[in-house]
């Protein structure tokens, strides 16, 4: 069942390389400079935006910063802590069923990594609540 898995996960990815080498051969280098420097520029001027928004809704540059960087984190954490999740539980229920201190390790990182996203979607809201209730 494992080496299954991991041959469909070899073929999926070499496949995807192949998928992506050759699209991206096929357009031309100068395109490819102007169309990613235009999307720069447009997630910066988004990213400014949203910044202003954020100091005009808190009426300083420090609140609307640290808010603007708050809310950053809340939308990238979900990501990044569903994985660490999953890894958790790959320690937990495959390495784990052979080995007691895998399983631990995937109980602790599970614990750890849910910790993190309650933390980090709960800071911003916290934020918010102080900032704008009880500032004086």
């Amino acid at each position: 069942m494992k080496k299954a898995i991991i041959g469909i996960l070899i073929i999926f990815i070499t496949l995807m390389t192949f998928t992506y080498s050759v699209s991206y051969a096929t357009a031309t280098t100068n395109e490819l400079i102007t169309e990613q420097t235009n999307d720069i520029q447009k997630m910066k001027d988004k990213a400014t935006a949203e910044i202003e928004e954020f100091k005009t809704k808190y009426n300083s540059d420090t609140y609307g910063m640290t808010a603007f960087i708050l809310n950053k984190v809340r939308f990238y954490s979900i990501p990044v802590c569903f994985m660490g999740i999953v890894v958790g539980l790959l320690f937990q229920f495959v390495l784990g069923t052979r080995r007691l201190d895998k399983k631990h390790k995937g109980f602790n990182l599970i614990l750890m990594f849910t910790t993190l996203l309650v933390i980090c979607q709960v800071l911003p809201l916290i934020f918010a609540v102080v900032v704008t209730n009880w500032r004086g």
